[in-house]
């Protein structure tokens, strides 16, 4: 898909005078003794390979490093690569613009192998569990039933360490684990820390899973929306959007066994006290008044969002998912939101979709961003999340700039569909009991700007807070943001607060955004190229962070994927899939000590240059198979036949 705010595909690529130290536009001014040749670079790469770098480099790292990011969006810039990384005898980047034009966007036509396809043999569930029930499929059941047979084709541990049994004191994955012997006693039982165990045994650390009995229910239809109905009947009969009334609302709105939250609609006006309802609504009220009638919050009275001056993580999809959002928060994001999730989807109880809707329990200020064109399906999915997720807002996306969501109405398509936006907006505001956002770009045309109209709009239709990218749909991700535009937008938003985003890369950028006036600054890419970009807001200073604490972080991340995806086979090799599309982007940052000139622009590529030690230069490595390379410090090799290629192709820097 394309973005959360799709803050996470491609860079901007205005110009900016790269300094001295640089030999052209655009180019990061590093000093001359760092700078390389592309030939130099990979000959210095490919002898230390040699070396066994991997595993001295994962553990006994010397201090003096500095992150440098590997890059998926650069790649093709860079040499004029192959978006794989792989083929570096393509020509030279500069000649070819029109090459370059055409690989923006998606890198629709890579190879892919989907993680449950590196375990030919897989052991049945009903074994991994340990489940006293026999397995359901009997011997129709297609995974393997001999643990024996299982153990003869297994690939060899990954590392003596389980992530899982240390944090939870039990694995639940037993012996398919990749990290199987921390846990696995002489006879091959599932050993478990009783203290740990114990522990664990409280709420689990991540909210919002979908529940089967409701998944079935959503396959089936047999989910009931009578407050979004209600919502509905009324526009399209072309009354004013009013509260719903409580006793509109069946008991049966969602079906049985499904769960619900009895404060859903808490800022609707019950029917029952003879208040603001429409004459016009047949609405009939039955049985004695209980304190849910009476005692409802009115729309003036519903939660406040108030975020202002917070660092606020963009939703980045892709790149934007829970272990990374743990890394973001680590370093002081005070703001966080899971990735753009397509409403239809979720109606459609589809799984992968709501595993976007995951909170872990660190993230205090939570928000989930729909996407989606049409009012009826919005508006049911706002019902649906209001009952079943712990969310302190609900996003819109009308930012996404992609084809496939702005050709089907969505994304930015919404701010050209005024009449839609408006019943999305309304519609979804009467039956969510939390705070409604909206993230938005400038317009949909590069000089053709809609914000400052739609701003206005917006506030008197209820949403409690709008963020703005300082582009259009048309500039996707290329050339500066419009900081003056975003100044502009923030007098015709008030007193509704406006939030901005784009092109924030350091303490000093974030400081000239605030300087506009905004509520506040949501980061992005920023945030993709250097986690730690939340800590020097804060504390108003550079940190030059050597390339040890740059694997650290990294380590880190895996941890929480196998955390968070699992330590079996498929859980490792998600996780490897997600960190190297971080890779790609993580290549871009340029460290601190290496500049002539702070701070680096977000425009600026890296030119070749030679770190300060081994692993800083192969962070900085344009290639993906140097990315999989550390990917195998981490996560032990990769299963044969491995490919990788960055989900998107950058033209950010042109």
């Amino acid at each position: 898909m394309a973005e959360g705010t799709a803050e996470a595909p491609l860079e901007n690529g205005g110009g900016g005078d790269s300094g001295a130290g640089a030999l052209e536009r655009g180019v990061a001014p590093i000093k001359p003794q760092y700078l390389t040749t592309k030939e130099q670079f990979h000959q210095f790469l490919e002898a230390k390979g040699q070396e066994k770098p991997c595993r001295e480099t994962e553990v006994g790292d010397s201090a003096g490093n500095d992150l440098a990011e590997p890059e998926a969006k650069r790649i093709r810039l860079e040499d004029g690569q192959t978006e794989d990384g792989q083929t570096e005898e393509a020509a030279e980047p500069r000649e070819q613009p029109q090459t370059q034009k055409r690989a923006r966007g998606q890198n629709k036509g890579r190879p892919h192998v989907k993680p449950t396809h590196y375990d030919k043999n897989r052991l049945c569930p009903s074994l991994i569990q340990e489940s006293a029930a026999k397995c359901f499929f009997g011997d129709r059941c297609r995974f393997l039933h001999d643990v024996g047979r299982y153990l003869e084709t297994k690939p060899a541990d990954l590392g003596p360490r389980c992530v899982l049994f240390e944090t939870f004191g039990r694995c639940p994955y037993g012996v398919t684990c990749r990290f199987a012997g921390a846990h696995l006693g002489p006879e091959g039982q599932n050993l478990v820390q009783e203290e740990l165990a114990a522990r664990g045994a409280q709420p689990p650390p991540v909210r919002n899973g979908l529940d089967k009995a409701l998944q079935q229910q959503l396959r089936k239809r047999e989910v009931r929306f009578e407050r979004a109905e209600l919502a509905l009947r009324r526009f399209s009969q072309g009354q004013p959007p009013g509260p719903t009334p409580a006793a509109a609302v069946p008991e049966g709105t969602i079906a049985k066994g499904a769960p619900r939250q009895d404060n859903c609609g808490a800022q609707q006006v019950p029917t029952g006290l003879g208040t603001s309802t429409p004459p016009s609504s047949p609405v009939r009220t039955c049985g004695p008044l209980t304190d849910e009638d009476v005692v409802r919050l009115r729309p003036c009275e519903k939660k406040r969002l108030d975020i202002r001056g917070k660092l606020y993580l963009a939703p980045l999809t892709t790149c934007g998912n829970l272990p990374f959002r743990r890394i973001c928060k680590r370093f002081g994001a005070d703001v966080t939101c899971g990735e753009m999730a397509v409403c239809t989807n979720l109606l459609q109880g589809q799984m992968s979709e709501w595993a976007l809707l995951k909170r872990h329990q660190c993230e205090d200020i939570f928000g989930v961003q729909l996407e989606g064109a049409f009012p009826d399906t919005m508006t049911k999915c706002a019902e649906l999340l209001s009952r079943t997720v712990e969310v302190d807002f609900v996003d819109i996306n009308v930012g996404c700039p992609i084809d496939l969501v702005y050709k089907k109405g969505g994304g930015c398509a919404l701010m050209n569909r005024s009449t839609k936006f408006q019943q999305i907006v309304r519609g979804m505001n009467q039956v969510l009991d939390v705070p409604l956002t909206v993230k938005i770009r400038t317009g949909v045309q590069e000089r053709v700007n809609l914000a400052h109209r739609l701003l206005p709009e917006l506030r008197d239709w209820g949403v409690a807070l709008v963020t703005l990218h300082g582009r259009s749909r048309e500039q996707r991700y290329t050339k500066l943001a419009d900081w003056q535009y975003i100044e502009e937008c923030v007098k015709a938003a008030s007193p509704m607060p406006l939030f901005g985003n784009g092109d924030i890369l350091s303490f000093e950028d974030a400081n000239h955004a605030m300087q506009t006036g905004v509520a506040g600054i949501m980061i992005a890419r920023g945030a993709l190229l250097k986690p730690w970009l939340f800590t020097e807001i804060k504390e108003q200073r550079h940190w030059d962070i050597s390339s040890s604490e740059r694997l650290d972080i990294l380590r880190d991340f895996t941890s929480y994927g196998l955390e968070h995806w699992g330590s079996d086979t498929q859980g490792v090799e998600k996780t490897r899939r997600f960190l190297l599309e971080w890779l790609s982007f993580l290549c871009r940052y340029v460290p601190v000590g290496l500049l002539e000139r702070l701070p680096q622009r977000i425009n600026e590529r890296p030119p070749y240059y030679l770190g300060r030690d081994y692993l800083e230069t192969l962070m900085a490595s344009q290639k993906a198979a140097d990315w999989i390379r550390i990917s195998e410090m981490l996560l032990g090799p990769v299963p044969p036949n491995f490919v990788f290629l960055p989900k998107h192709k950058a033209n950010a820097y042109k």
